[in-house]
């Protein structure tokens, strides 16, 4: 009986490992911890430094650290650097503030979407689904394949998301590949 109780309890010990592990996703080199909140761990993604660094040009941190949930489509480095040269540099001066606050909102959508409540949303929607985001604009997403979400912005701009479901503690994050822009 004690042979069987410390078996058990190895079992579980070893699923509950497991299961950490699962939902622990590496971002930018970093182990994403679903214990933390978006900024907590956002800020150690050195795929994400400038978004981070928009972030807090546009004073959103705390906003980002409230319970929310929030869904958030993180765009990395690469994606800000293919906007036209000096759009990063223009949005981040304190007097396009506004502006930027719109960009990067409009990435953000209210509530928690993992791959599956977006993948049922398109399905339910007859192969899209129309997302609002805390912007206030919509984002279009699509299947493209078994298990790639396209997002498409109201430019007719799209993203691919290139890892999915990396939860927060106050939602979930998308890594995506484009900076999506809204109408302005």
């Amino acid at each position: 009986m004690k042979k069987s109780v410390i078996a058990l309890g190895a079992i579980v010990l070893m699923s509950a490992t497991q299961l950490f592990a699962q939902e622990t996703v590496n971002v930018g080199g970093e182990a994403m911890y679903p214990k933390k909140n978006i900024v907590e761990n956002a800020v150690n993604s050195k795929d994400h430094t400038t978004l981070v660094a928009a972030v807090k040009a546009a004073g959103l941190v705390e906003t980002l650290q409230t319970a929310g949930p929030f869904t958030v489509f993180a765009p990395v480095n690469d994606a800000f650097e293919n906007l036209p040269e000096g759009t990063v540099e223009t949005l981040l001066k304190p007097e396009n503030k506004a502006t930027l606050t719109k960009v990067l909102t409009y990435h953000v959508v209210a509530g928690k979407m993992d791959f599956a409540a977006i993948q049922k949303a398109i399905k339910a929607g007859n192969g899209k689904a129309v997302l609002t985001t805390v912007s206030g604009g919509k984002l279009t997403a699509t299947m493209n394949g078994a298990h790639n979400i396209t997002l498409t912005d109201e430019n007719g701009n799209t993203a691919n998301i290139s890892v999915y479901d990396v939860y927060q503690s106050n939602g979930v994050i998308h890594v995506v590949d484009s900076v999506l822009l809204p109408k302005m």
